[in-house]
């Protein structure tokens, strides 16, 4: 692969100890440390200085050790930059093209997945769900909600499938209920059938409620379909023809991360927990134990860099050259859900996206938030697409994300000349 250049320059030993004392003592604020300036990697960009001063500076004031960012404009990969620590005990930065855990980001790539099995054919939006996971069954003894018999891909693709986690629980985390069944970690499948056995929240079709667990039905719906497990279907179906070969399921276990993975902390102060694995007696940080990332495989389960990110948004629908789908289904994704869900919202969930229509266009995005991690991919109106990962999600994780969309929104407004050059072929 070849390696873009670095920025640290002679003084990385002394700036990234300073770091580490600036970010990882308990109870200090960045406003009452002495600002050190993040270590950078990958080619500067003059152009696009903005997003390096604006993302430092939201790292710096929510105490973020390591993350990176990636833009891309027509289809060209213009920056792709690590900011901070990867491995804040080893005081190694952040690569441009380290892998991250993307969290929820995860599930526009499951919808992509699904999406090409339609366009083949082999699968059909309007199908029941039910009739399609004939292997997953509820466990005996239990009766099928009726109305489960009525969910279907689509309403999966869009969160209109039932499931409500305000409501009741999300089974994606193992509630005491679960565990206490039937040990932990669960795996997805026996989740599913433990979700089987339990009453729907709504009427499928009805209202939009967020819910991981209908996309981990999706992955089980892709396993049926194809006869493959869940990740070896995504890579083969969507990501190796979009050139990205480094992307994969992560791993909960600290001492299982893929090459290239940075590390993952808690914020500042936070307490050890129990590990979901019963033979871990040890407490551990949330981030490796405190909840099962095998499990969350389909909603929430991958690793990558934020360039392949921008990759995978950029070549889905082409971006000027052919896309992985077709413009129809690409329409699709777009598509406001059928009424009465988001009635009269200016924005909305498509198939596997959030949606908020511009003009005779719209921006794309998806964010994702997990103990240790925080994400957001967009692909907006007007021709751009940028990525952002980071290893760490502050104590309040939606006012974070809230605040890096507009940070990124900022940065972009602040270019006044988008260079010509694409760096895509210096990451593969």
């Amino acid at each position: 692969m070849k390696r873009p250049f670095s920025a640290l320059s002679t003084r990385a030993p002394v700036v990234l100890a300073a770091l580490t004392a600036v970010l990882l003592v308990p109870g200090q604020s960045a406003a009452e440390s002495e600002p050190v300036a993040l270590p950078r990697t990958g080619p500067a960009v003059p152009e696009l200085a903005s997003f390096d001063r604006i993302i430092t500076e939201l790292m710096r004031k929510h105490e973020i050790p390591g993350g990176a960012v990636a833009v891309a404009k027509d289809g060209r990969l213009l920056l792709a930059r690590g900011y901070g620590l990867a491995d804040v005990e080893g005081c190694r930065p952040v690569q441009p093209d380290a892998l991250f855990r993307i969290a929820s980001v995860s599930k526009p790539i499951t919808a992509a997945a699904v999406l090409v099995l339609v366009e083949r054919g082999r699968l059909d939006l309007d199908a029941k769900v039910v009739d399609l996971l004939a292997s997953l069954r509820p466990q005996a003894g239990r009766q099928v909600d009726p109305r489960f018999c009525e969910i279907t891909v689509r309403q999966l693709l869009h969160h209109t499938g039932g499931f409500d986690r305000g409501k009741s629980f999300d089974p994606m985390f193992g509630p005491p209920v679960m565990t206490e069944a039937h040990g932990a970690p669960l795996e997805a499948p026996t989740i599913v059938r433990f979700m089987w056995g339990r009453p729907l929240d709504f009427p499928p079709g009805t209202r939009y409620a967020y819910s991981n667990f209908g996309y981990c039905l999706l992955g089980r719906v892709i396993e049926e379909v194809t006869g493959e497990a869940y990740e070896e279907s995504v890579q083969a179906l969507v990501l190796r023809p979009m050139g990205i070969t480094r992307m994969r399921l992560g791993r909960t276990r600290r001492e299982q991360a893929a090459a290239a993975e940075v590390c993952y902390y808690p914020p500042a102060g936070a307490q050890p927990v129990a590990s979901v694995f019963p033979e871990q007696k040890q407490r551990v940080t949330v981030p490796y134990g405190g909840f099962y990332l095998e499990a969350m495989d389909a909603h929430g389960g991958w690793i990558a860099s934020a360039v392949d990110l921008v990759r995978f948004a950029t070549r889905l629908a082409g971006d000027g050259t052919p896309g992985l789908l077709k413009p129809r289904t690409i329409r699709w994704i777009a598509s406001r859900p059928a009424a009465p869900v988001s009635e009269g919202e200016p924005a909305y969930y498509g198939l596997g996206w959030s949606i908020r229509p511009v003009g005779g266009s719209a921006n794309w995005w998806h964010t994702g938030s997990l103990p240790g991690t925080s994400s957001l991919l967009v692909r907006t109106h007007h021709g751009l697409v940028w990525a952002a990962v980071f290893n760490r999600r502050p104590r309040h994780g939606d006012d974070f994300c809230g605040q890096l969309d507009q940070a990124l929104w900022r940065a972009a407004g602040e270019v006044k000349t988008w260079p010509e050059h694409d760096l895509f072929n210096h990451f593969r």
